[in-house]
C-alpha cells in the first residue's frame, strides 16, 4: 500500500477558501476518477509546520493506479475549471505531489 500526497500552499487570508475549494475537489472531481471521499484525509499546518501548507492524502495500492487518476483527470472538464479557481487563492509553483510506501 501507499499514501499520495498533494501539497499546496495557501495565500494569506486564504485558507479557508482554498479548503472549500479542496472539499469541492473531493466530492465533484475526486469522485469521478474513482477517489472515494471517505479515503481522503486532509491536512494543514499547525504547530512548527508552514501554517499555509494543505495536504490531502489518500490510500493507494500502487503507481499505477495514480496514473490512472491522472489520466481520468484529463478527461473532467470541471478539473480544469477548478484548477483556475484555485490558482486565486493558492501560491503559485507551491504544489507538488509525493509518494509513501506503508510499512507494515
Amino acid at each position: 500500500m501507499m499514501i499520495a500526497r498533494w501539497t499546496c500552499e495557501a495565500k494569506f487570508g486564504m485558507k479557508s477558501e482554498a479548503l472549500k475549494l479542496l472539499k469541492e475537489w473531493q466530492e465533484q472531481i475526486g469522485a469521478q476518477v474513482g477517489i472515494e471521499t471517505a479515503h481522503i484525509r486532509t491536512i494543514t499546518g499547525s504547530v512548527g509546520a508552514n501554517e499555509a501548507a494543505i495536504q490531502d492524502e489518500f490510500e493507494i495500492n500502487n503507481l499505477a493506479e495514480l496514473d490512472d487518476v491522472f489520466t481520468k483527470l484529463a478527461g473532467v472538464k470541471m478539473h480544469a475549471e477548478w484548477g483556475k479557481k484555485m490558482n486565486e487563492v493558492i501560491v503559485s509553483g507551491s504544489t507538488y505531489w509525493e509518494v509513501f510506501r506503508v510499512v507494515e
